[in-house]
């Protein structure tokens, strides 16, 4: 049987979904069919407050990016890893965002921070790169997927980040500092200065 929504809001052909007939809100349908509701995005730390009518949501959790170093062969930072869940909200959940890594003139370079959304799922950041090879990639942990971050670089004259589930890594500079990572991912090595800090980590949860 079809669903059918005329003007006025009156649902029918629903039985077949469990949901009676009868007159329902754009929230109560968009439940009762199973659909993303909402999405909510941390990228610093706090508290994440489910609202009304949701009771799962799908979480992507990543650590902090490894920052780089910037003597020897310039390894870059390495990026964090990654867990993915489907959990049972509570009414709020503690969220902690792992912050990246401080980059380095010469030997190794600061890593990531771990990131968790409550007690479901956590994921390491990467480590910082060192002045021969570049960051290993953080790890997920607890979730129903969990993946490695990418490894960092290593270079004659300077090296990329390595790239998060989220986004690429900091530009590796020849003849001036690394580049800082704006996507979570790890921090460049460079030939003379400073290597780029790691990107903070983030949490995405898509609500249902």
């Amino acid at each position: 049987m079809a669903i059918v929504i005329n003007g006025s809001g009156t649902v029918t052909g629903l039985a077949v979904g469990g949901l009676p007939d009868g007159t329902v809100d754009e929230g109560t349908l968009a439940s009762g069919v199973g659909g993303v509701v909402s999405i909510q995005t941390f990228t610093s730390s706090g508290t994440y407050t489910r609202p009304s009518g949701i009771a799962k949501a799908l979480v992507y959790v990543v650590g902090g990016g490894g920052g780089g170093t910037g003597s020897g062969n310039r390894g870059s930072g390495g990026a964090g890893g990654c867990a993915i869940k489907v959990v049972t909200v509570g009414s709020t959940e503690a969220v902690t965002i792992g912050a990246g890594g401080t980059g380095a003139s010469s030997g190794t370079a600061g890593s990531g921070a771990t990131s968790s959304f409550g007690s479901h799922c956590s994921a390491t950041g990467g480590g910082g790169g060192l002045t021969t090879t570049g960051g290993a990639g953080g790890v997920g942990s607890s979730g129903a997927v969990n993946l490695t971050g990418g490894g960092g670089h290593a270079g004659l004259d300077s090296a990329g980040g390595a790239a998060s589930f989220f986004g690429g890594g900091g530009r590796g500079d020849r003849n001036g500092a690394g580049i800082g990572n704006g996507s979570h991912g790890g921090g460049g090595g460079c030939e003379s200065g400073n290597g780029g800090d790691g990107g903070s980590g983030i949490i995405v949860v898509y609500e249902y």
